[in-house]
């Protein structure tokens, strides 16, 4: 499974069925020369995922794999996953059940 690195001086790996995800900020567009502050922006519902946990386990002990990897592009609700901020840069991490699908370029 990859680990992520948050920069040079920290790795993280997700436990079980968690994901690392970095938000993907939108382009910032001016409309009528009016500039919307950063406090007032709605935070981004998409992101990246930069690593995974190995998977969820049943009662018995079996592990099933995640379906979201390292590098894919997801989307999630509003409220979801917890931010974290590991070395200044912050993050989500969230469990897998919070993805609502991924994103794929054509």
């Amino acid at each position: 499974m990859p680990t992520a690195t948050a920069s040079a001086a920290t790795t993280f790996t997700p436990l079980h069925d968690r994901i690392l995800v970095r938000r993907v900020e939108e382009t910032e567009s001016v409309r009528g020369g009016i500039i919307i502050p950063d406090t007032a922006k709605e935070k981004p519902q998409e992101g990246e995922v930069i690593s995974v946990g190995k998977g969820k386990s049943n009662d018995e002990g079996k592990v099933f794999p995640l379906d979201v990897k390292a590098g894919d592009r997801i989307l999630f609700g509003k409220w979801g996953g917890t931010e974290i901020k590991i070395d200044g840069e912050d993050f989500l991490i969230m469990k897998e059940d919070e993805v609502l699908g991924i994103l794929k370029s054509k």
